[in-house]
Formats: C-alpha cells, structure tokens, sequence
C-alpha cells in the first residue's frame, strides 16, 4: 500500500503523518432484545436512519467451511496490522449526524456501579481482570489485496445475538471489501477458546464506503451460528449507545499487534475524552496501543468487576506525531444505521 499509518499505521496530514489501529459470563439463550432506555421500545421500533454500506460475505455453509479451514494458527500469526487512512482533507468538514440519545444495555447484567471508571492510566496495559470484556473482545481476521491482516472488534447486544462491531476500514479499504473475514473473541495466544466466527455480512457507514472519510470509520459484521449457537449465547454481549454527550469517561480494548505489542494479549486505556482539535471530528483518548488494535471498543460505564459496559466508539487511526492519543468516531445516527441494519439482518 501507498499511504502508511503507524498504528494503527502511518500517513502524511499537511506536513504530519496520521496513523490508524487496526480492537463473561454466559448469557441466558431468552436473554430479550435490547430497548431504547427511557422509552420501552423494542429496537426494530426506532425510527430509521439512512441505510448502510453492505456486502454479502461467506453467507452458504461451504463458504463458511472454507474460510474457518484457511485461518489456521500459522496464518493467524503471521496477519498483520493495516495500513490505514488518514482524515482527507474536504472530507472531514462534515461531521456525524446528532440525533435522540439511544441506549442498548448488555446483554446480562448492568454496567454501572461496582468498581468507578477510573482516571487515564499510562495506557496500553495488559487486560488481566477477565470478566465479559476477555469474552466479547476479539480478535478479527480478514485477506485485503493479496495479504492477510489483523483488526479488533466486539459482540454486542442485538437482536439476532450475532452482531460484530468494529472500525470502518477493519471491513473495507482502498475500495474493495475485505474477504476471508472471521471474528474470535477471547483471542489469546494463538488460542481460540470460543471458536472462530465467519461473517456472513459486512456493514459500513455510507461514508466510509464512499470516500473513506475518517469521521464515519465504523462498520459492524453479522457472523453465522457456531455448533447451533449464535455469538451473543456463547460469549455475551456489551452494551451500545449513540448520540451520546462528548468528553467522558472511557475504557478502550484492542489487540495491538505492532511493536512493542505481538496481537496476543488483550490490552486496555481507560481515561476521560476529548474533542479532536486538528484534521476530525472524532474523540480522542491517551492511549499507546498500536497497529491491529483498530476497531477495538470504547465503553462508557464501564465495571472493572464485571467486565460490562456501553461500546460508544471504536479505535480508528492516531496522528504520527502523537502517538499517545487514541481517536475514535463520534457514534451518531449513521454508526447507529449500521447497527440497526446488522441486528436485523438473518444470520444463517
């Protein structure tokens, strides 16, 4: 590839180079769908939104047979973080739709309480509590233009139980969907202790599917039923929220796999947002994880203890010269499209 980021890679912004990182307990089988919180309606009850990107992926049994034969450990391995894109200068005047605050909880459990959110740590620090944060996050797997790489995402709440949500450019790049796409949450190692997940549908913003603008980079994929499961059942799910307040408190998940990080061990940021003052409108967060952790969730409300929060972003891209700050889209009515459309779409 032509354009670089370093962490997630490394690009060239005016005279500065962008870069971008490519990131429980069992839920009951009866476990309800998710509801707008405050007003008990049911998720396919809310209003639409304009529709997404979307791309058919290995959606047959054989199709899914095949791509689970091709990622051995040995490929697994050898993926490797991205290249990926920087903010575009006349894309990233636009920034997301704001609409009606919207809430879906985790699939068990509540989120607040227990241990408090707390303050930015020296970010990047090896995750070693467990809890339904090790389950949900994993790593995801996917070929690109003749190479196999590496991003992160999580299971969330939904209500076919078999949503993936990620970063925009963890789906699509340089104007090709990626193939060969699978999810395996709870990564560590080289070990796969809840399977590994094939895509049956990839999901963007219209943005991100249209000119790559770094303000939209999020995506979500649908993956099929594993030995008669579906995703949600066997590993839970976290909460998601859209058009939320700006400048709070988050925890950040991924599993960067550029130097000085392997892509073996699920890593964490945790600290308070803020506004993009250069070339985004994305959120920013202190945080050192590297190429690989793209995709990888930011989670309000988050409890040590359980390992239960509200994904409301995802790692996309870091500029070359602050390599400690973390930034992530803002979730607005068009990430909010993305997950509709996934949730509702069948699975098998």
């Amino acid at each position: 590839m032509q354009r670089k980021f370093r962490l997630l890679s490394a690009a060239t912004l005016s005279a500065a180079a962008v870069t971008a990182v490519t990131a429980m307990a069992p839920l009951p089988a009866s476990a309800a769908p998710a509801q707008a919180h405050g007003h008990g309606q049911a998720q396919a009850q809310v209003p639409a939104r304009p529709k997404p990107a979307q791309r058919a992926a290995a959606d047959t049994a054989t199709e899914q047979r095949q791509v689970m034969t091709y990622w051995t450990e040995r490929r697994m391995e050898a993926a490797k973080p991205l290249d990926a894109p920087k903010p575009q200068a006349g894309l990233t005047a636009d920034a997301p739709e704001q609409g009606s605050s919207w809430t879906a909880p985790p699939t068990r459990g509540q989120s607040g309480g227990g241990v408090d959110v707390q303050a930015a740590r020296s970010g990047g620090e090896t995750w070693t509590r467990g809890g339904a944060v090790a389950r949900t996050t994993g790593r995801i797997f996917f070929t690109t233009q003749g190479r196999n790489a590496s991003c992160s995402g999580t299971a969330v709440t939904s209500a076919n139980k078999s949503v993936v949500l990620t970063a925009g450019h963890c789906v699509k790049m340089n104007g090709a969907f990626h193939t060969n796409w699978v999810f395996v949450p709870g990564y560590a190692a080289g070990n796969r202790p809840f399977g590994t997940w094939p895509a049956t549908r990839l999901l963007t913003t219209q943005q991100w599917n249209a000119s790559e603008d770094i303000n939209f980079d999020v995506a979500a994929a649908v993956v099929a039923p594993l030995e008669g499961k579906t995703l949600v059942d066997a590993v839970g799910g976290q909460g998601v929220a859209f058009n939320q307040q700006r400048r709070r408190q988050m925890y950040a998940f991924g599993y960067p796999a550029a130097a000085p990080y392997d892509g073996s061990k699920l890593v964490y940021c945790s600290g308070r947002t803020f506004d993009d003052f250069l070339a985004s409108k994305d959120m920013g967060l202190t945080c050192d994880m590297t190429g690989g952790s793209s995709g990888g969730p930011w989670m309000l409300n988050f409890n040590e203890s359980t390992g239960l929060g509200t994904q409301n972003s995802v790692n996309s891209f870091k500029y070359n010269f602050a390599t400690n700050w973390m930034f992530g889209p803002y979730f607005g009515n068009e990430a909010q499209a993305v997950y509709q459309a996934a949730q509702s779409t069948n699975s098998l």
